[in-house]
């Protein structure tokens, strides 16, 4: 390897989300690497850093052509470089596109488990939240078309979030199953936004299908949120993009991100997507083998002390998705193991309503620390069996 991501960078005291926790305590929770981010984006923000006037930015074509470059190269999805639009972040740009894209009290699809703070886009904004939940078999999710069909065809509903790959299983949808949900979607009138932030994080030898390339269908009802800052770690830095090929949907995002004052830049959002795109791929593949070898290190410890805990088989991010409902008592699992050794995991729960019995479990981060992981959450299971 040409990096070490054995190294343990020490976070407290830099405002961290992930590391604002009590003393003692292991957080493997949100999803942000514990990795310093790629040597040719470090170095970008060091150049722009010692230029020392931080004023307003522009964005330049060399934005533009770095996202096209990177999807053609690795994604085979051509893009035109007119249908992106600089948004700070993905979260943002959901949120703008449920006020643009539907009227109150419409309904707002989305498949279980998701993202939670899909639910927050929705509910903030007066919108009902309408949710499909996936089916899970043998370790994996499948969408339930019957179910699916018939909510989407309520004429009330008008927008689908989709999750691709799907957080927080890992899950990577095919393209035969992009097509059927694209061709539903327009039957019944209902556009597609979809979040396709984790899409370069791949187990070695797998790939994934971007939904508006998976049909001229897919293509022309869908808005696509993309954005480098989970692959390369930079989420701090709010860069990211919606990529719309339609006309009419580009204008009404364009315009919603704007009224909404979250189509600006800051001053080192351009330099770090440039920087990533173009010249930190090597980084990226080395990071994906990395927390592969750290996935499969937690799943084969479970396989061997915990088998009845299953974990999703997801080819994409850096999450593990654990059903836990074979352990599972009255009192939280979560919650009772950040409280008998300190590691702390995202509950089920907060993920969709048939998801209690979950837990998420981030582990891009060092192996040492992996390991601790392991080592807390045994004692802390084997605590929990003794409720």
């Amino acid at each position: 390897m040409n990096y070490s991501f054995d190294e343990i960078t020490d976070r407290t005291g830099t405002h961290s989300l992930k590391w604002d926790v009590k003393t003692g305590e292991l957080p493997m929770w949100v999803a942000d690497m514990d990795f310093t981010a790629a040597p040719p984006i470090r170095k970008a923000l060091h150049n722009r850093l010692e230029n020392g006037i931080f004023g307003y930015s522009v964005i330049p074509d060399e934005w533009a052509m770095s996202y096209v470059n990177w999807w053609k190269r690795r994604h085979n999805f051509v893009m035109d470089p007119d249908w992106l639009i600089f948004t700070t972040g993905v979260v943002p740009a959901i949120s703008t596109a449920v006020r643009k894209l539907t009227c109150p009290a419409e309904n707002v699809l989305v498949q279980t488990p998701c993202y939670n703070i899909f639910f927050n886009s929705i509910r903030n904004n007066g919108r009902n939240i309408l949710e499909n939940p996936l089916v899970f078999k043998e370790g994996r999710y499948g969408m339930d078309w019957s179910l699916l069909e018939r909510q989407l065809s309520d004429p009330q509903t008008s927008l689908m979030i989709l999750c691709n790959p799907q957080n927080p299983s890992g899950q990577i949808w095919d393209r035969e199953t992009l097509i059927r949900l694209g061709d539903l979607c327009t039957r019944y009138h209902v556009t597609v936004l979809s979040d396709e932030i984790h899409c370069d994080i791949m187990e070695p030898g797998y790939s994934y299908t971007p939904f508006a390339s998976a049909s001229e269908t897919c293509k022309k009802i869908s808005v696509t949120c993309i954005s480098p800052t989970k692959a390369f770690n930079i989420a701090g830095l709010q860069t990211a993009a919606v990529m719309v090929p339609d006309e009419l949907l580009r204008h009404k995002m364009w315009r919603g991100l704007n009224t909404d004052e979250v189509a600006e830049p800051n001053a080192f959002a351009m330099d770090a997507t440039i920087a990533a795109f173009n010249e930190s791929e090597d980084w990226l593949k080395e990071m994906c083998a990395y927390v592969s070898e750290n996935k499969k290190l937690v799943t084969g410890f479970l396989a061997e002390n915990f088998p009845e805990i299953k974990v999703s088989k997801g080819e994409a991010t850096y999450l593990l998705w654990l059903d836990c409902s074979a352990i599972r008592k009255e009192k939280d699992l979560c919650e009772f193991i950040r409280g008998d050794s300190g590691l702390y995991l995202s509950e089920g729960g907060q993920y969709g309503s048939f998801c209690d019995n979950f837990i998420r479990w981030n582990v891009a981060c060092p192996r040492s620390v992996v390991l601790d992981g392991i080592a807390r959450f045994e004692k802390s299971v084997n605590a929990y069996r003794r409720l």
